[in-house]
């Protein structure tokens, strides 16, 4: 399997923004990690292993990158608008840095999908929903969708609101959620055993559900059983289930 690591810069300059990318054709998937987790962690947890057949048949490529988390949802020390603000320059580096990294590399105009396992399931559902025109997929497991929520303090602004989507989602409307409908799919993937209530998880996933369900957003729910823990475990298990059907 071909493997190579680029560094991109940090959002904030200097060094620091590592993506790295398993495979040699295929699929783009934009990955994601857990919070505070680095572009080497979706490795670390197996879950290339667990799709290794995808990635030598050509199928799929991922490209996973560092999170900033630390400086952004993370730093508990700054009100909740601050984080969200600090947020939104994570998203401009993803934008303006990896994007047209992975198009270049990719040599066309293949759709991206995004995927992650909790924080990064936020991430990748939050930059579906707010940049579709370029990642019409996302494959979310054991995300809580709902930054507030968080350890969160302080105002909640419209820069926290616009990265919210267990609140904007529920007030799309008009053009801009036809469009979505006719263009974006989610998938929402969580256990039922353990971590999978104390982290918010299982209830932020069923909640987001309902929402997409009542925006006639396609979707799928899958729950898996009360034994699947918020853990790597899970996560391979569930990636490997799941990815064939979209690359």
């Amino acid at each position: 399997m071909r493997h190579y690591a680029v560094d991109l810069g940090s959002p904030w300059g200097g060094d620091g923004g590592t993506v790295s990318v398993y495979g040699h054709w295929g699929r783009p998937v934009l990955v994601f990690p857990t919070e505070g987790g680095t572009a080497g962690e979706f490795a670390a947890g197996g879950m290339v292993d667990a799709v290794s057949g995808l990635l030598d048949a050509g199928r799929v490529k991922l490209y996973c990158v560092d999170s900033f988390d630390a400086g952004t949802w993370s730093a508990g020390h700054l009100p909740l608008a601050e984080r969200a603000h600090r947020h939104g320059t994570y998203e401009s580096w993803i934008l303006d840095r990896v994007v047209p990294h992975i198009r270049a590399d990719t040599g066309h105009a293949a759709e991206i999908v995004t995927a992650g396992c909790s924080l990064g399931a936020y991430h990748a559902l939050n930059l579906a929903f707010r940049r579709a025109d370029l990642f019409p997929l996302a494959l979310c497991f054991s995300g809580n969708y709902d930054p507030g929520s968080w350890r969160g303090w302080g105002e909640r602004d419209d820069a926290v609101y616009f990265h919210s989507p267990a609140d904007y989602v529920a007030n799309l409307h008009g053009d801009h959620l036809e469009w979505l409908r006719s263009r974006l799919s989610v998938l929402l993937v969580c256990g039922q055993g353990r971590w999978e209530d104390t982290t918010g998880a299982l209830a932020s996933t069923r909640h987001l559900a309902g929402l997409l369900a009542g925006k006639g957003i396609r979707h799928e729910l899958d729950l898996w059983g009360h034994d699947v823990p918020h853990d790597w475990s899970s996560w391979r298990a569930q990636l490997a289930h799941h990815l064939p059907r979209f690359c």
